[in-house]
């Protein structure tokens, strides 16, 4: 005896305008990250450069968050894609 359950996206009113605002949001979020992982790599190569550690240690924290947002950011739909995938064969 199997039961399938899944969520019903279509119940939920504005389901697409949500999707849209996601959607919207993720794009927002990838343009930062790539944009501050630019700038951290560049500011931390300038740091490194010139001898200021304290300068270069920041940016390159910095730039190693920059590159964790991008991946998570780019990596959470495909994830939730595989978590209701999984759900529904349980």
């Amino acid at each position: 005896m199997s039961m399938d359950v899944f969520p019903d996206f279509g119940a939920v009113g504005g389901a697409d305008d949500l999707r849209a605002v996601i959607g919207a949001l993720l794009t927002f979020v990838l343009i930062v990250a790539v944009l501050m992982l630019i700038v951290c790599a560049i500011t931390w190569a300038l740091a490194t450069a010139n001898g200021h550690h304290t300068a270069a240690t920041k940016a390159r924290v910095g730039a190693w968050t920059a590159l964790g947002a991008a991946a998570l950011a780019g990596g959470g739909i495909a994830w939730v894609n595989w978590l209701l995938d999984l759900g529904s064969q349980l």
